[in-house]
């Protein structure tokens, strides 16, 4: 019910849109419980993020939506380490909300904790840095940043050569 209209700087809207999109995930699992999964609210055919998950300036959105048409318009691949989609592989939820004056400190909280994180976020074995599977799903988001590899480097030492594999579920 909120009047985003109201929000004055990027900062405001970003840390607005990811607090509805983890207050949204947890809305879905909640109003399908018990499931296993987030995915387990949806189906092959309406995945559970194109499914109605509540209203924002009284439309109604899907978490796909969230992420999409706010999020990641705004230009903040970190936005991937603070958006919960419920599920155990995900960015760890926060246990505060995203404020606009501390985000920059909480974004890097929540890169780097994820990053730090071997069966969520990276681990590196001989010169394969394993990474989670968000970075091959949103690489473009990373663009901005100079690409993933670059964005990895900011947070963790890694080997000059190296391979890089989503493939952390």
């Amino acid at each position: 019910q909120f009047p985003v209209a109201q929000l004055a700087s990027p900062q405001e809207k970003l840390s607005f849109h990811i607090n509805a999109y983890n207050v949204f995930a947890l809305k879905m699992v909640l109003d399908h419980w018990p499931v296993e999964s987030i995915k387990d609210a949806g189906s092959l055919l309406r995945p559970v993020w194109k499914k109605p998950v509540g209203t924002l300036e009284g439309k109604t959105v899907t978490l796909q939506q969230v992420e999409d048409n706010f999020l990641r318009s705004m230009g903040e691949p970190r936005i991937h380490m603070a958006i919960v989609c419920a599920s155990v592989s995900c960015p760890d939820l926060r246990n505060e909300p995203y404020r606009a004056a501390t985000l920059e400190t909480q974004l890097e909280d929540q890169a780097t904790s994820f990053l730090a994180n071997k069966k969520k976020g990276l681990y590196l074995e001989d010169d394969t840095v394993h990474v989670s599977k968000i970075f091959s799903w949103f690489e473009d988001d990373f663009a901005v940043s100079g690409g993933v590899e670059k964005f990895l480097r900011r947070y963790q030492s890694l080997p000059e050569k190296l391979s890089i594999d989503a493939d952390i579920d």
